[in-house]
């Protein structure tokens, strides 16, 4: 294959830089780290992220994952402030700067800008002897020795230190602010992780009909209520309290004794010890169960133990929990 050792060099030589260089990053995370995290964490504004260029790019990641993880960020590009975006900035806002060098164009105007606000500057550099270095109220510093570019060019280790650095300030605040998975999911509704994390099985059976049968109806009713609601299985209900559930296996089962079905009744053949699920528990609670016990149904029922439905493993795949 072409140039196949040339290729496999420079790839792996890129990935080794950029490994030597992250080697160095946790001596940064050191008592300025902490007060930054504070501080943030104990604003009543927001994180202004901002930068230029590839910092641009990383800024917009930088801001996802705050917002995701519980802290209000926003981005703002540092050429578009400078021409009437610094409107974004409100009096309670921290405002967080990334750039390789610290001397850009737009990062030296910006600041005293800024600085005239009275907003927090933290610079995000990895030239510590940098305008921003010098001119921001906080530092994160991210040392490296060279890109990863073969030309020393092209932003590729000094891009992965940033983006390092904010994914450690993000968590940082997460831990602090003792972010659980329900608060997750919260910022994360639409997505298969949100549904896993918020929806409950009373969200998913309320779609299903209520296959419901008594325990003396004949085999032959109870096989038209299984093939009519379509959840292949019926629950054995009297009074409201569950007795028991007869599935598409057990009436299979029953066949295969050559039993008169004429006078088989539901109580001969269901299983007076289905395995149930409270509508208030978590869908992805009912997926674990129904593995457990390799079965594709669940009978639903309240905090008193009443019969309120039944959830289906084919639920579960159509939200996509599975």
């Amino acid at each position: 294959m072409e140039n196949k050792n040339k290729i496999i060099s420079s790839a792996q030589k890129t990935i080794q830089i950029e490994i030597d260089a992250l080697s160095h990053l946790p001596e940064q995370i050191n008592d300025e780290f902490v007060a930054i995290t504070n501080m943030i964490a104990k604003s009543k504004g927001r994180l202004i992220v901002t930068g230029i260029g590839k910092s641009a790019n990383i800024a917009t990641k930088i801001v996802a994952t705050l917002n995701s993880t519980g802290t209000p960020a926003v981005f703002m590009h540092a050429s578009d402030a400078i021409h009437g975006d610094l409107g974004i900035i409100q009096k309670n806002d921290i405002v967080l700067m990334l750039s390789k060098s610290g001397n850009t164009p737009e990062i030296k105007v910006l600041i005293p800008l800024i600085k005239n606000f009275g907003n927090k500057i933290i610079g995000l550099t990895a030239n510590k002897s940098s305008f921003l270095a010098n001119q921001a109220d906080f530092l994160l510093y991210t040392p490296m020795e060279k890109e990863a570019c073969p030309n020393n060019l092209a932003p590729t280790t000094s891009t992965t230190l940033q983006l390092v650095m904010g994914d450690a300030l993000a968590v940082a605040l997460l831990a602090y602010k003792n972010f659980k998975d329900q608060d997750f999911a919260k910022y994360h509704p639409g997505g298969t992780l949100g549904k896993r994390l918020y929806l409950r099985v009373h969200n998913l059976m309320i779609q299903n009909e209520k296959p419901l049968s008594a325990p003396y109806d004949l085999i032959k009713d109870v096989i038209i209520e299984i093939t009519k609601k379509r959840l292949g299985a019926t629950a054995i209900v009297e009074n409201n309290k569950l007795k028991g559930i007869i599935t598409d296996g057990d009436v299979r089962r029953m066949l295969q004794q050559n039993l008169d079905i004429a006078s088989v009744k539901a109580q001969d053949v269901m299983n007076p010890k289905p395995k149930t699920i409270r509508q208030d528990k978590l869908a992805v609670d009912a997926l674990h169960q129904m593995q457990e016990h390799n079965i594709s149904q669940l009978v639903v029922i309240d905090e008193k133990g009443l019969y309120k439905g039944m959830i289906h493993l084919h639920d579960l795949l159509k939200e996509g929990i599975i």
